[in-house]
């Protein structure tokens, strides 16, 4: 099965990668990986992602395009894949296509974890973080026994400067733009499926296994 995962930050995106690439043993192939792993072999693609990153600039979509290409030719991935943070634009979508052409492959579905924007925030911007030994807590999901004191180490609790309200909305406000096209692109296509990220995890997860279920029947 060759997946698509998108989603906005705070949707639960993370823990349902683990879950499909456990239960159908296809490789995660996420952007960062992708590039650190081209760099680490050192191939001529990886060395010119480096040096855009080197100097704090974007990877051209040339490059990264290159090396999404080389990523989807490799062994691991003739049974299927699960692309998570690639494409992010139309053109990356279109370049996809035409790579998945090259290698005989289409995209079955892609999973769209849908969550509203209000709880979004509450996951967000409910992140406290132990200032002695990193302990992360949520003062909805899983909060500390005594408020703002570390169960663990009894270390002062904080809230990171990019998990407050107005970063965090201006956060999901620049991921809602940048996936409209994209996900109004692949509706078109037909690849679209959304799923309800506001259940709890493993309902979730139910409902992605339902749906790709149908793939092997």
């Amino acid at each position: 099965m060759n997946l698509v995962l998108m989603g906005l930050p705070g949707a639960g995106k993370g823990t349902q990668a683990e879950k499909i690439v456990e239960n159908y043993g296809i490789p995660h192939i996420s952007t960062g990986d992708m590039f650190r792993a081209a760099m680490k072999e050192g191939t001529e693609l990886g060395l010119k992602a480096k040096s855009f990153m080197d100097q704090g600039s974007l990877v051209p979509d040339e490059v990264t395009i290159g090396i999404v290409r080389e990523r989807l030719s490799k062994d691991d991935c003739q049974n299927g894949f699960l692309l998570d943070g690639f494409p992010r634009t139309v053109p990356q979508a279109e370049a996809l296509e035409s790579i998945l052409t090259e290698l005989g492959k289409k995209i079955d579905y892609v999973l769209n974890i849908d969550v509203d924007q209000d709880i979004l925030m509450d996951r967000l911007t409910g992140r406290r973080i132990c200032k002695d030994c990193g302990a992360t807590y949520h003062l909805v999901f899983n909060p500390p026994a005594q408020e703002g004191v570390c169960n663990r180490c009894g270390g002062e609790l904080y809230q990171r400067a990019d998990d407050n309200e107005e970063t965090v909305k201006n956060r999901l406000q620049v991921n809602i733009e940048q996936a409209q096209p994209l996900l109004g692109f692949y509706e078109t296509k037909g690849y679209l499926r959304n799923i309800d990220g506001q259940q709890d995890i493993n309902k979730v997860f139910v409902d992605i296994e339902s749906l790709l279920g149908g793939l092997n029947a």
